[in-house]
């Protein structure tokens, strides 16, 4: 299912095809992207696909996407929206690409293309949590206008630097 065109991607729903959970498998398999994560997927990554279609289910808002580039490459990485954990209705974007895909604007198209769409969609505002040393991540999120907020432990029980972008039309 699409979800979105940007110029250069295809923001789509991860599939259980094998072309699909094969390169979810080494992106999520990748020490370079998991030093900034939680760690692997818990029951792997066809179970993961599972989860991130009960997020969409849950608010039609949110999701996990394929990032997927419409010059026919391999699926870049994962796109997300989904609401923060102890949050009253925030919201977070964020993105979790193969290093084979880094260093192409891939993160700051796509989540630009979905943030506009929130925003649309009446959210208000939307966070990024980033952990610190993540100064890729950290790059996206200037290059997408967010203010940062600085470090919290609120969301996830452990620190990481906010940043927060607002609707246009919202202010603060």
């Amino acid at each position: 299912m699409e979800l979105l065109r940007t110029p250069r991607l295809l923001i789509r729903a991860w599939t259980t095809s094998d072309d699909d959970l094969a390169r979810l498998e080494d992106l999520y398999s990748r020490p370079e992207v998991l030093r900034f994560l939680s760690g692997p997927p818990s029951g792997g990554v066809a179970a993961l696909v599972g989860r991130w279609d009960a997020v969409h289910a849950a608010d039609g808002r949110a999701g996990c996407w394929a990032v997927q580039p419409l010059d026919g490459g391999p699926v870049a990485g994962t796109l997300l929206l989904k609401p923060l954990p102890n949050g009253v209705g925030e919201f977070e974007v964020g993105w979790h690409l193969h290093p084979d895909s880094w260093g192409r604007g891939y993160a700051t198209e796509a989540a630009g293309g979905v943030v506009q769409r929130a925003f649309e969609d009446g959210l208000p505002e939307v966070y990024a949590v980033v952990r610190p040393g993540n100064e890729r991540s950290v790059a996206v999120c200037r290059r997408l206008g967010m203010d940062p907020l600085g470090r919290t432990t609120r969301w996830y029980g452990v620190e990481c630097e906010a940043f927060r972008l607002s609707a246009p039309d919202v202010v603060d």
